[in-house]
């Protein structure tokens, strides 16, 4: 746009030097021609300010209507040339459009000027327009004015109006060329572009004024000249210069950067010109007094009038920059006070460096943070007073800093152990600047910080109970010994390692010492590691080790290395311990995984502890090296549990009875409540994985919490689906109670309502003494306080208490004692083998021989062989439950056999050759064998 605008305005200028060829085109060019172009930027102008919305809006439109008073004089000028073929009157309308033109120019550059702050900055600005004003009236009066006033006081015909319009012309250029060059220096920073370009359009326009009204080109004037292309390229620079402009965007300066500041040291003298400016007005006025005297004419009063106004004004201007300069010189002096005293007062250190490193400057502050003297370090080498390790960091820092550029990293930071008058290190944290060439420092002392965070760090890796490292640094550090110079190497191993029998410790004697034994856990097995290798606390009595390998290809020799190193480990944490003056031992259970190719970290943690837990379970106090096979059980585990809580959610469990039955008459005494689990193939299944999965909660790893929620859920969804079931059974006419198992923690579990199997009672209607609970208690730590009242109070309703396993757990004989309990319900391990194990038939015989003094009845779980009916009758147990009377029943064929009442007892039907419980009564009972065939569909 700008090559175009150049060559526009060239061609007008060649045509107008040639004359156009022929007098009636150079007339056409230089009126309508002119006044198109002033047409142009008058509509540019004013699109330009409805398109935007700030406060140079009014200037634009000042432009606009005065590029449109230009147009109309130009084509009323041509009007009379063109059209008519007349000489343009003087004066005409197109002179009252010509002087039109200017006023509303110089309010629109008043709206573009800087608006001065101040009621002094106020007066300048006038002061500096009269200057400009005043000097160039001084010099044009002088050359050409005089004589137009003259010409006007000779009186003759039609004098005073040419006279006036004569000094009308030259008086609006001297106003609007003083506002150019007072807004030159004053204008506003926003939208530069457009505003230099908008003055130098009206520049062009002043200098073919001036040149027009010049005695010199007013009298031979004619339109199509080669002054009117200075009018043309002054209208088309105007109509260019708001789009122009609009393409120019600045982009984002760096922090630091000052752009007043770059163009004051890029063009000093032109920062320097507004100060010269009131200098040069009294040049110019002293050059118009020095052509009247050298002319040999007699000085106008209008010269001395108008010079002396200058004069004064440039004193007057003078006097407020004295006063100004006067202020501004003693806020100059409180600031350097203010800042030496924020320099000398402040606790950090600054420091002035030259280039080659010297200390120039040190404050005060150097004694309280150094311990020297500021004297002292002034022309010491910074380098000396750095520690040797920071030194090579921190001249390439300094290198890096001053290559960059200042616009983009103004400043930098350094942090770095420096030397203190005491001769220790402080740590030592410096602000960095560029100065002359060398540097300004503004540093502290960090040193508390730094050890702070030392402890943070330390304190955030390590456990705060032994101090040696914990999870987060243990995992850190294997992820290096895979992936740093040992990745290639498979021989290191990961050890977890578990203490067994610490919960008993906790329990017993009690926390505090437990503690102490963790300590010196810790202490053996920090002792028992090599200076490489790390040993780790991962919480609770879990610790790990991690052994770093020795590059060595023979995987059986490494194993058995690290089995040594592993067992000699589990000896020494197995050795007693001497807590609070008692002996306590402790077993270890170690699991070890090696570092196969391309595992990782997380994979070979998990290894690691997959073989302890296979430790734990295989009897524990053992060594157990990590086999692929223990990762496919965990993923069987987990799929198992996926598909309970699968088959939980969707309903896919049914509730089976297997009939519970007097040994002496084949009555039919109670119904134990089994869940199965219904197959995609419509086929019930006894799944003795899925029980264990619910009842022991496995989770999907070895160690994972237990799924108590999901245990919980299959508990309730047993208990109610029975006892509703119970219910509709007795309404129907089979008043044969239920028996439903339930365990010791889930009858105390705190989530679970105090009510619940009352309100379940309740809202089913099922009568006293219809339910029995099959309680098992395998756990010494249930309190049995709690058990014992709540018991009691089901006791109460008239709820059965059934003690399940009796005879297989060590909590048996406690319970029995404390517990209001009815019946019990002998191990299915001891039916197993009753006729086989002379052992288990004397044992069994025992147990019940108790039941039958306590007056209880006794319900043997698993009687699948006639031989076992009749060995377990003849010792006098009352019950039995097992596929040799009838396995599992779903609804349909259990009310069946309720309705028959009896089934076939091997050996017929005798009385009990002991006085126990009626045959009859209810019975405590529990599920069936878990290695049954499958029961068909109904």
């Amino acid at each position: 746009m700008q090559l175009l605008l150049a060559v526009i305005s060239g061609g007008y200028a060649v045509g107008a030097a040639l004359n156009w060829g022929s007098e009636e085109v150079a007339q056409i060019m230089g009126d309508f021609g002119l006044s198109a172009a002033g047409l142009l930027a008058a509509v540019s102008c004013y699109t330009y300010a409805r398109a935007i919305d700030s406060r140079e809006r009014p200037a634009w439109l000042l432009f606009a209507f005065s590029s449109l008073m230009g147009a109309g004089g130009n084509a009323v000028w041509g009007w009379y040339e063109v059209i008519l073929g007349e000489s343009v009157p003087k004066p005409s309308l197109a002179d009252f459009a010509f002087l039109c033109f200017a006023p509303p120019a110089i309010v629109g550059l008043l709206v573009l000027a800087k608006r001065p702050v101040t009621r002094a900055g106020w007066v300048c600005l006038g002061l500096d327009s009269w200057l400009i004003g005043g000097s160039l009236l001084t010099l044009s009066w002088s050359l050409a004015l005089a004589h137009a006033a003259r010409t006007a006081q000779s009186g003759a015909p039609g004098s005073v109006p040419r006279a006036a319009l004569s000094l009308a012309y030259p008086l609006l250029d001297i106003a609007l060329v003083s506002m150019v060059l007072v807004l030159h220096f004053r204008r506003s920073e926003t939208n530069r572009s457009a505003v230099n370009t908008a003055i130098a359009a009206l520049a062009l326009t002043v200098l073919s004024d001036a040149l027009f009204t010049s005695p010199l080109l007013s009298a031979g004037y004619q339109s199509g000249q080669l002054l009117d292309a200075g009018w043309f390229a002054g209208s088309l620079l105007l109509a260019y210069a708001p789009w122009g402009a609009r393409r120019v965007h600045p982009g984002p300066q760096p922090v630091g950067h000052h752009p007043r500041a770059e163009r004051a040291h890029s063009r000093p003298i032109t920062g320097s010109l507004p100060a010269l400016t009131p200098y040069l007005a009294a040049a110019v006025c002293t050059l118009g007094i020095l052509y009247n005297v050298v002319d040999g004419r007699k000085v106008d009063r209008m010269v001395v009038f108008t010079g002396c106004t200058v004069i004064l004004a440039l004193v007057i201007r003078q006097g407020i920059m004295l006063l100004d300069n006067i202020a501004l010189t003693q806020e100059l002096a409180q600031k350097e006070n203010h800042f030496r005293s924020l320099v000398q007062g402040s606790s950090d250190v600054i420091m002035i460096a030259a280039p080659t490193g010297t200390l120039r400057y040190v404050s005060p502050a150097a004694a309280g943070v150094y311990g020297r003297e500021a004297e002292e370090l002034v022309g010491t080498e910074l380098a000396t007073l750095i520690h040797p390790d920071d030194l090579g960091r921190v001249v390439h820092e300094v290198r890096r800093f001053l290559a960059a550029p200042p616009t983009e990293e103004p400043t930098t930071r350094i942090e770095c152990r420096f030397k203190s008058g005491g001769g220790e290190w402080l740590n030592v944290e410096s602000t960095v600047n560029r100065h002359h060439g060398g540097l300004i420092l503004n540093s502290r002392d960090v040193t508390e910080r730094v050890r702070l965070q030392a402890q943070l760090q330390h304190s955030a890796e390590h456990d705060p109970l032994t101090d040696l490292p914990n999870r987060a640094l243990f995992t850190r550090r294997v992820r290096q010994a895979l992936t740093g110079r040992r990745a290639g190497d498979h021989s290191t191993a990961v050890l977890f390692i578990d203490l067994d029998g610490f919960k008993a410790v906790n329990d017993t004697i009690g926390h505090q010492a437990g503690d102490e034994l963790l300590i010196e856990a810790a202490r053996r097995l920090q002792d028992s590691v090599r200076a490489g290798d790390t040993a780790a606390r991962l919480g609770g009595d879990e610790f790990a080790a991690l052994i770093l390998g020795d590059g060595s290809r023979d995987r059986s020799a490494r194993e058995y290395q690290v089995h040594e190193i592993a067992d000699r480990l589990r000896t020494t944490l197995s050795q007693p311990y001497r807590i609070a003056g008692s002996e306590v031992r402790v077993a270890a259970s170690i699991g070890v995984a090696f570092a196969d190719p391309g595992i990782t970290p997380s994979d070979l943690m998990r290894n690691a502890d997959l073989a302890m837990y296979r430790a734990k379970a295989g009897g524990k106090d053992r060594v157990e090296l990590y086999a692929p096979q223990m990762q496919a059980e965990v993923v069987r585990k987990a799929e198992l549990a996926g598909r309970l809580r699968t088959a939980l959610h969707e309903g896919e469990f049914a509730l089976l009875h297997q009939p519970v039955v007097s040994l002496a008459t084949g009555e039919v005494s109670a119904v134990a409540a089994q869940a199965r689990w219904r197959s995609a193939q419509g086929i019930l299944f006894t799944p003795a994985e899925f029980l264990r999965v619910a009842e022991h909660s496995e989770g999907a790893a070895a160690g994972a919490a237990p799924d108590a929620s999901r245990t919980a859920e299959l508990g309730r969804w047993l208990l109610e689906e029975a006892v509703e079931q119970a219910a509709d059974r007795h309404r129907a006419g089979h008043g044969v109670p239920v028996a439903v198992r339930m365990t010791a923690q889930r009858l105390l579990d705190r989530a679970v309502p105090l009510g619940s199997v009352e309100a379940l009672l309740t809202r089913h209607g099922l009568p006293s003494g219809a339910l029995i609970l099959e309680l098992a208690v395998s756990d010494p730590r249930v309190p049995f306080d709690d058990l014992e009242r709540r018991l009691t109070a089901l006791h109460r309703l008239g709820v059965g208490i059934a003690l399940d396993g009796f005879g297989s757990g060590y909590a048996a004989i406690s319970a029995l004692r404390r517990l209001p309990v009815d019946m019990l319900k002998l191990d299915r391990g001891l039916v197993e083998g009753v006729v086989e194990s002379a052992r288990l038939h004397k044992i069994t015989a025992g147990l019940l021989r108790i039941a039958n003094d306590l007056g209880m009845q006794s319900v043997a779980d698993g009687v699948d062989l006639p031989e076992q009916v009749m060995a377990l009758r003849a010792m006098g147990c009352t019950h039995g439950q097992g596929m040799a009377f009838s396995g599992p029943l779903d609804e349909y064929r259990l009310r069946r056999a309720l309705v028959r009442g009896t089934f076939p007892v091997p050996g017929g039907a005798v009385q009990p050759a002991l006085a126990g419980g009626s045959p009859g009564g209810s019975m405590a009972i529990r599920r069936g064998s878990h290695n049954e065939t499958p029961v068909p569909p109904t």
